[in-house]
């Protein structure tokens, strides 16, 4: 049985990972997406990481804590390339990595 805070960090996890891949899309589609590689390579990169954490966590795996506290600096990252960029994609990326890299500084502990 999962205790809250794992739960709350999964379910942020997976949210995460699901605003980074709207983000990276979204960011093909922009009209210089050259100007967006960036952002996009972060985006997949932390899509990954966060499902990785989730993972991690659901499973009680051993190395929970040094997934989540990776998983947080990836959010960190990622949080503030996106936030750099004014589209509303970036921005609620932003804010979901933001989120994640709390829960997953928690988990870490």
């Amino acid at each position: 049985m999962l205790s809250q805070i794992e739960k709350e960090c999964l379910l942020t996890c997976n949210e995460c990972a699901a605003a980074c891949l709207q983000c990276a899309s979204a960011c093909l589609k922009e009209e210089d997406p050259k100007a967006m590689v960036r952002c996009i390579a972060l985006d997949l990169e932390c899509a990954d990481v966060c499902r990785l954490a989730a993972a991690s966590i659901a499973r009680g795996d051993g190395h929970m804590k040094a997934v989540c506290s990776l998983c947080a600096q990836v959010c960190k990252t990622c949080a503030t390339e996106c936030a750099k960029h004014a589209m509303e994609h970036c921005q609620r990326c932003a804010e979901a990595c933001q989120r994640c890299a709390g829960a997953c500084t928690s988990m870490a502990r």
